[in-house]
């Protein structure tokens, strides 16, 4: 009997791996939902997959290395979703834009709980992400800076400026960081783009980690009314609807 070509023999053991791989990652988000991240178990993750602990480090050397995948994985598909429904919006209609942003940004952290925890919840005690997470961390990111950037390139007016000093040279540098992915926008556009975002992920979070019990009803009108509230530029949507 001939032997199977070595390509063949070296395709398969990819596959299992890539296979064995999926398993373990998969195993490990479940965990994020009865565990959470900081109690994260290799052992419970070999146990679950049917394989021994030593096993699994040949896949992924520590924990620390399953969580570094784990973020990777999620911030990458919660940056698919929000990127998703931004392509779907005219790209002229900047609150439509926004809108979609922060609509695809709620349903994917209502749909995947555990992982925004994960992403945006408490951070592991220990744990320190290394460089490999930051391009997906920052998807939603980058998405809402190019929004901003074509705010600017419009001409369109800053929600709130009218109302508000203009941002102080300490502003400027305190925001010295992200100018490295925010370029030269404008810092009043800067400002309302940065609070827009922290008003967004601090709105998701009030509601998913139950902060709002007893305190909002109708939620879908609640968040309406608050993305409407947050959007960085004083401009209508195009259609009047929300995404």
């Amino acid at each position: 009997m001939t032997s199977p070509p070595a390509s063949a023999s070296t395709s398969a053991r990819a596959l299992a791996r890539d296979h064995l791989t999926r398993a373990i990652l998969a195993s490990a988000r479940a965990q994020l939902g009865t565990v959470g991240p900081a109690a994260l178990s290799v052992r419970a993750v070999a146990r679950d997959v049917g394989m021994a602990s030593s096993a699994v480090y040949r896949y992924f050397a520590s924990r620390d290395e399953l969580l570094t995948a784990l973020l990777v994985e999620c911030f990458d598909e919660h940056g698919e979703a929000v990127e998703t429904a931004s392509a779907r919006v005219d790209p002229a209609d900047l609150a439509g834009r926004w809108s979609a942003v922060a609509h695809a940004f709620r349903r994917w952290a209502g749909e995947h709980p555990w992982d925004y925890a994960l992403l945006y919840g408490s951070p592991v005690p220990g744990y320190v992400a290394p460089r490999q997470t930051v391009a997906p961390a920052t998807r939603v990111t980058r998405l809402l800076l190019t929004l901003l950037a074509d705010a600017a390139a419009a001409g369109a007016p800053v929600a709130g400026a009218a109302d508000e000093p203009a941002p102080s040279a300490a502003f400027h540098e305190a925001v010295v960081g992200v100018r490295e992915l925010a370029g030269d926008l404008p810092d009043d556009l800067l400002r309302a783009g940065l609070c827009s975002w922290a008003g967004l992920v601090g709105a998701v979070t009030l509601e998913l980690f139950g902060h709002l019990e007893q305190a909002v009803g109708d939620r879908e009108a609640w968040f309406d009314a608050v993305s409407d509230r947050l959007c960085p530029v004083a401009v209508p949507r195009m259609g009047g609807a929300t995404a």
